[in-house]
C-alpha cells in the first residue's frame, strides 16, 4: 500500500505493564508495596495465570497487533472492558510507548480519549481552542480562520470566554469535540465520549465525523460500546480481546462477534438457570418451565425472508392452565430491539410435560443475525398478564442477505430499520 494512502501502520505492537509499581513514591509506600507483594503471592500467582499473557509480575494489555488503516478509513474498535481499546488509543496518541513492535503514523492526530482531554481549567474556552490548535502544530492565523465554526458547532458560544472549569461535563465535551473536528489534523481519535453529549448533539457529531472522512479524506478511530453508533459511523470494525487482536474487517460481523452472536445459534437449547438470570420471581413461584427448545427443519439456524422456522418446545407444568401466551422478542445483532411476536390466542397447557409447535413468521426481518427471547404468560381479557417463565435466549438466527440478489439493493440497517414491509403497488397513471 502506497505511503500518501496509509494513516496508520502497526507491526507486532506489545505493550507490557507491571502489576503494582516500586520506586515511583516514598519510601514507605515502597515498603508497603513490598510487604503487600509478599503477602499476596499465592493471589497474584492466580491472577496471573488468569491473564493469558502475563509473565510474573507483569502483563499484556495489548499482544501482537498488526494493523493498517487507509486514510480516510473510518474504524470502529470494540471489545469487552479490560480488551486493550484505551491502551491501543494511547499509543496512537503517543501517550505511552509500546513495549514491543512499531507505529508508524502518517500526519498529525487529534484525540479525545476522556472528557476534557488536553484543556487548562483556568484557561477559558477560546484559550484552550488556541492551545489545542499550537498543539496540532497550527499558527494563530490557522486557528482564528476556523475558531467561529468551532465556538457555532460546540454551542457554547456564550460560555466561551469562561474558564473551563466551570463548564460542565456535556460543555466539555462538545467543545473538546469541536476542537477535535475543525482543527487541521488528518486523524481523529475518539474514545467514547460521545456517551456524555446529549442525543441531538451525538447526532450531530456523528455526522460531522463521516463528512471528516468522506469529503476531508480524515482517518477516524472511534471506540464504544454502542453498537448503533459504530454501525452508524464506521465501514470496518475491529474486535479486541484480551489484549488480541481477534477480528478485522465487516461492521456487522464484529458486532456479531462482540455480543456474542455467533456463539449462541444452535438447534436444540436446554433452558437451565443461565437463561434465567434476572428473573427472581419466576424462580421464587415455579409453576411452568419452557425445558428444551429443538429447531426441526435444519442443521443450521439461517433462513430466508418469508421462511417460517419449525420448532418445537418440551414444556412442564404443575399445574393446568386454560389460557397460556408465548412471545417472541426480537432483538438485532447490534442489541437494538427489533419487535414483538405474539401467539396471538390462548394455548391450553395440561398438567405434567407438554409438547408445543411454534411456527415464527419472519417474512418482514432484514438480513443479519437475530436473537428472540421467548416468554410465556398468563393473561386476562383485560389485557393483564402473569408471567409463567422466560428464557434469553429463547431462540437465535440469521437471514441470508437475499434482498440485493432480488432488488440489486443492499439493505441499509442504520437507515431504513431492521424490518422490511411488504413492497407497495407502482403503476403508470393512464
Amino acid at each position: 500500500m502506497k505511503q500518501k494512502e496509509t494513516a496508520v501502520i502497526m507491526s507486532g505492537v506489545s505493550k507490557k505493564y507491571r502489576y503494582g509499581q516500586i520506586g515511583a513514591g516514598t519510601l514507605q509506600g515502597d515498603l508497603k508495596e513490598w510487604y503487600q507483594r509478599k503477602k499476596n503471592a499465592r493471589d497474584k500467582d492466580e491472577k496471573a495465570a488468569d491473564a493469558p499473557y502475563s509473565i510474573g509480575d507483569t502483563f499484556y494489555a495489548l499482544k501482537d497487533i498488526n494493523l493498517t488503516i487507509k486514510r480516510g478509513e473510518t474504524l470502529g474498535i470494540i471489545g469487552k472492558n479490560g480488551a486493550g481499546k484505551s491502551t491501543l488509543l494511547k499509543l496512537l496518541s503517543r501517550i505511552t510507548a509500546p513495549s514491543e513492535g512499531n507505529i508508524k503514523i502518517y500526519g498529525r492526530v487529534a484525540s479525545m480519549l476522556e472528557v476534557g482531554t488536553g484543556f487548562h481549567g483556568e484557561l477559558t474556552g477560546r484559550e484552550n481552542i488556541y492551545l489545542n490548535g499550537a498543539i496540532l502544530g497550527m499558527n494563530r492565523a490557522e486557528i482564528t480562520e476556523k475558531i467561529e465554526d468551532i465556538i457555532e458547532f460546540s454551542e457554547v458560544g456564550d460560555f466561551i470566554d469562561t474558564p473551563v472549569k466551570r463548564y460542565s461535563s456535556g460543555m466539555y465535551v462538545k467543545l473538546g469535540f469541536a476542537v477535535a473536528a475543525h482543527l487541521d489534523s488528518e486523524i481523529m481519535i475518539m474514545d467514547e465520549v460521545l456517551a456524555v453529549g446529549d442525543m441531538e448533539f451525538q447526532h450531530k457529531c456523528l455526522d460531522r465525523m463521516k463528512a471528516a472522512a468522506k469529503k476531508e479524506g480524515k482517518t477516524v478511530l472511534y471506540v464504544s460500546h454502542n453498537m448503533h453508533t459504530i454501525r452508524r459511523l464506521c465501514d470496518r470494525c475491529i474486535v479486541l480481546d484480551k489484549g488480541k487482536l481477534v477480528f478485522d474487517g465487516d461492521v456487522d460481523k464484529a458486532t456479531a462477534i462482540y455480543l456474542g452472536a455467533e456463539d449462541i445459534q444452535q438447534i436444540r437449547y436446554e433452558f437451565d438457570a443461565d437463561y434465567r438470570p434476572y428473573d427472581e420471581y419466576i424462580r421464587l413461584n415455579k409453576r411452568f418451565s419452557m425445558d428444551v427448545l429443538e429447531v426441526l427443519d435444519t442443521q443450521l439456524p439461517e433462513y430466508d425472508e418469508g421462511d417460517i422456522p419449525h420448532l418445537r418446545l418440551t414444556c412442564t407444568s404443575l399445574q393446568q392452565f386454560a389460557n397460556v401466551g408465548f412471545r417472541f422478542e426480537f432483538w438485532y445483532q447490534d442489541g437494538t430491539k427489533v419487535g414483538t411476536m405474539l401467539s396471538g390466542k390462548a394455548t391450553e397447557i395440561r398438567k405434567g410435560q407438554n409438547v408445543l409447535e411454534l411456527r415464527p413468521d419472519l417474512t418482514h426481518l432484514t438480513p443479519g443475525q437475530y436473537r428472540a427471547d421467548l416468554v410465556a404468560y398468563l393473561y386476562d381479557s383485560d389485557g393483564n398478564e402473569d408471567i409463567l417463565d422466560g428464557v434469553y435466549p429463547g431462540f437465535a438466527f440469521s437471514i441470508r442477505n437475499k434482498l440485493d440478489e432480488r432488488h440489486y439493493l443492499d439493505w441499509h440497517h442504520q437507515y431504513w430499520g431492521h424490518i422490511r414491509l411488504h413492497d407497495m403497488t407502482v403503476n403508470r397513471w393512464q
